[in-house]
């Protein structure tokens, strides 16, 4: 097997989504990611630094991960994570802090949330708090659209 299917595999037990709450404990967060990607690097150090246990797989070809993820190709973004226990969530892109720190406290019935692109500001790109980009949540139905989660900068 390659490293790209092993870690399709072990993706693919990190996202199945049950209905049992986390522990407030539970801050792993597990970034498939490229190994030269600088702003990507940027992004993970910044949710560490937060208090989240990170875990790094550095990959050259993310698409069978995105695609094991569930990742719409709209919502595709430069990276993609992973965090949760018994609930497992999908954070793609660059995803700021306060919406992961929202979703893990509200527990939604969602995939996950999503930054498509690399927005000007966002974390990881130069990071701005003022910067204005919207987060979406990624529904557990994949023939729901995704919908907006929150608007950065207000």
């Amino acid at each position: 097997m390659t490293r790209q299917t092993l870690s399709a595999v072990a993706l693919a037990g990190l996202v199945s989504l049950s209905g049992t709450a986390l522990a407030d404990e539970d801050k792993t967060v597990t970034v498939f990611k490229t190994p030269w990607c600088g702003c990507c690097q940027v992004w993970t150090d910044a949710v560490e630094k937060a208090g989240y246990h990170v875990i790094v797989k550095d990959m050259e070809d993310l698409s069978a991960i995105k695609k094991q993820a569930g990742v719409p190709a709209e919502m595709e973004g430069c990276h993609t994570a992973v965090i949760g226990d018994d609930r497992k969530y999908v954070i793609e892109g660059h995803v700021p802090l306060e919406a992961i720190d929202k979703m893990m406290s509200e527990r939604p019935d969602i995939r996950g949330i999503a930054v498509p692109g690399m927005p000007q500001g966002s974390l990881g790109m130069g990071y701005d708090p003022s910067a204005r980009y919207t987060v979406y949540s990624v529904s557990a139905k994949p023939s729901e659209p995704p919908q907006p989660y929150m608007t950065t900068g207000e």
